[in-house]
């Protein structure tokens, strides 16, 4: 068979890509006149008003708040999901939509999974949020309890779209809602956008409203003042651009914003420059995935400010951060653990024609640092074969004796400051950190070494370093699908994914093109085809490299202030580090006393702590060394790596070899 010259495989590449073009544009035109009519009559004969209001007469026959035992929640996407601030036992799950047979559907209904119990309940209440999605709730801060602002709600075909501007608080322990009537004006309606809090405020950003013809995306921040029950918006001259599905994460000076997306206006042209032909010029809407971070310092005002004084706020912009997923994706749900964001998924955009989108969907586990500025990835690994235990070895006297006049010295130092200090029981260790021993005949989950599936619009929550997927929405051409399942990671050992609950999944929902499965064999062969091409150019290929929009931004970007807070090191201080293969419970047993000594010095400069029982102390040092634990456990995983990969499955010291380890020589 002769090979193909270049020119010929390159001539005909472009008429095959021309006729399903043509073809596609054809299917899209059809479809897209079938859509418009069918949304016109229904935004004449449905009337949202008339709809919410039927939704609050059948709330309303709820005498009291109800909870009951269910099945877990059905298949939804854009919900949300939370921990509960004051049971580490308990998750609350509200709201989200489904979208079947081309009919949308949205939920209001509220369940809280029992993690222990590994139970669902459904709440039932009187005063109840009306159905919605694209929703933001978060915890109180210093007020307790969770605040719920906005959200969408459609008709059945997506003809007629209604924002909320509602807010409300739930009691997690009480399960009641009530609906918050606050001083003065609030936030305008809208969804999409993101909230979290800092002390008593709870902080607002963002987001879009959608009013059928167009799609209005925001960049205004509003502070709620949970004692004084009023909303504050200040007057910024520097502000971050509008956008909705950014992530947005609390921290001690005020909040963090990273990334989201929104449609920008661009100009584009079109004609035949070379024949001299006139451009054409016109404005269209184009989709843009932020990168950039944003911090938010916000500060209070003393006591001597008049009353409901807004506290001062001003946005500062940031260094892009370093290794952050590429390429860049939107539907990205980002939650806050210790310190950092934990996200997964997104769904990355490339606009190949005017007439349809091409689409790119990840299932990656990312860690965002926030002090360091830098995004980890976390992959799973399968967990360590069990090593037998090493025999407790007879020391010498020599040996026993400095090991005891070594405590004996450091319990003397301590006493000098502050009572006793000694070595922590490892039951106690175990209540500190949540790790109590689960009923044995727990039901036994599904366990898998794969990342979940690809999607976006997942809703996520931590509670006691778990992580926890829900639901999230996968497409494929036009064919759109919600994920009925919910799982759990564990961030420390990223030992596998668990099934919470998965029920079997339907066909795909919607019509996919007919010439689906002819594209992908068309696009096989293509590749096939262009591999002698690929392999004779690939000495000379360029590394990928940013775009030139990013590079840009990057470029103008101011460097970081000396009050920047994002600016730290986990491994170069002098405080005690975890070592690898180290467990939070084995590193704060062996670091203990050291934790303790730290705080015992700080109190001879802080009269408060003076105060402290040495239960309170123990309690506090353990605090200390799970902050460092988690602030570093990504390098630490790193070093896991590499030493699993140089055969090294577990570091032990000199001391505790002992002299088992002459032995072996």
């Amino acid at each position: 068979m002769v090979k193909k010259d270049k020119k010929t495989k390159a001539a005909e590449k472009k008429i095959r890509v021309a006729q399903k073009q043509d073809k596609k544009a054809a299917q899209k035109e059809k479809k897209a006149k079938t859509k418009s009519k069918d949304d016109d009559s229904e935004a004449e004969d449905v009337d949202l008003d008339t709809v919410l209001a039927e939704y609050a007469r059948q709330q309303e026959q709820f005498l009291k708040v109800t909870e009951t035992p269910s099945e877990p929640p059905s298949a939804r996407s854009s919900s949300a999901l939370i921990a509960s601030p004051s049971n580490d036992n308990e998750l609350f799950l509200f709201g989200g939509e489904s979208f079947v047979e081309s009919i949308a559907r949205f939920y209001n209904d509220l369940f809280v999974y029992n993690i222990k119990n590994d139970t669902w309940r459904l709440v039932t209440s009187p005063n109840s949020p009306l159905p919605r999605s694209g929703h933001a709730w978060c915890r109180g801060g210093n007020t307790g309890g969770i605040y719920l602002f906005g959200g969408e709600f459609s008709s059945p075909k997506q003809g007629t779209f209604y924002h909320y501007n509602d807010f409300w608080y739930l009691d997690p322990s009480s399960r009641e809602w009530t609906k918050l009537e606050t001083k003065g004006k609030g936030p305008p309606a809208r969804s999409g956008h993101r909230m979290t809090y800092f002390k008593n405020y709870i902080i607002l950003f963002g987001g879009f409203q959608d009013t059928s013809q167009q799609t209005k995306y925001l960049q205004d921040v509003w502070l709620y003042d949970c004692r004084e029950q009023i909303w504050h918006c200040p007057t910024l001259s520097q502000k971050p651009d509008a956008r909705s599905s950014f992530s947005l994460l609390p921290h001690d000076s005020g909040a963090v914003l990273y990334g989201g997306y929104s449609r920008v206006k661009i100009t584009k042209t079109s004609g035949n420059q070379k024949k001299g032909s006139g451009l054409a010029s016109r404005i269209v809407m184009s989709p843009k995935v932020h990168e950039d971070t944003w911090f938010l310092r916000v500060t209070q005002l003393d006591a001597t400010s008049p009353a409901n004084s807004p506290p001062i706020v001003r946005w500062e912009r940031r260094k892009k951060p370093a290794n952050s997923p590429n390429p860049p994706r939107a539907g990205v749900q980002m939650t806050y653990h210790r310190g950092r964001g934990v996200c997964f998924g997104g769904v990355h955009d490339v606009e190949q024609t005017e007439e349809g989108m091409e689409s790119e969907f990840f299932n990656d586990l990312f860690a965002w640092n926030v002090d360091r500025n830098r995004f980890f990835q976390l992959n799973l690994r399968k967990p360590r074969r069990q090593t037998k235990a090493a025999p407790v070895v007879n020391r010498g006297r020599r040996q026993r004796g400095k090991v005891a006049e070594e405590e004996l010295l450091r319990n003397l130092a301590a006493l000098e400051t502050k009572g006793a200090v000694s070595e922590m029981d490892m039951d106690e260790v175990d209540v500190m950190n949540g790790k109590e021993e689960e009923d044995a005949d727990k039901q036994q989950k599904t366990v898998s070494f794969e990342m979940p599936h690809i999607r976006f619009n997942a809703a996520l929550t931590v509670q006691d370093d778990m992580l926890y997927i829900f639901g999230g929405t996968f497409e494929k051409g036009d064919a759109e699908y919600t994920f009925d399942e919910m799982l759990s990671i564990d961030l420390d050992k990223l030992d596998g994914v668990t099934e919470i609950y998965k029920r079997d999944l339907p066909e795909w929902q919607g019509s996919e093109d007919e010439d689906s499965d002819e594209d992908d064999e068309e696009n096989e062969d293509e590749d096939m085809e262009d591999e002698d091409d690929a392999q004779e150019d690939e000495a000379s290929a360029i590394p990928r490299t940013p775009t030139e929009s990013s590079v840009t931004e990057e470029s103008t970007t101011p460097s970081m202030t000396e009050e920047d807070p994002i600016d730290s090191s986990a491994l170069t201080d002098s405080k005690p580090h975890p070592r690898p293969f180290e467990s939070l419970k084995d590193f704060f047993a062996r670091t203990s006393l050291q934790w303790q000594e730290i705080l015992l010095s700080d109190a001879l400069r802080d009269r408060e702590n003076q105060e402290k029982s040495v239960k309170e102390i123990k309690k506090d040092a353990f605090e200390l060394a799970k902050e460092k634990f988690w602030d570093c456990r990504e390098e630490i995983r790193a070093l896991e790596i590499e030493q699993e990969e140089a055969g090294i499955g577990e570091v032990v010291s000199v001391t505790e070899r002992g002299e088992q380890g002459k032995s072996r020589r």
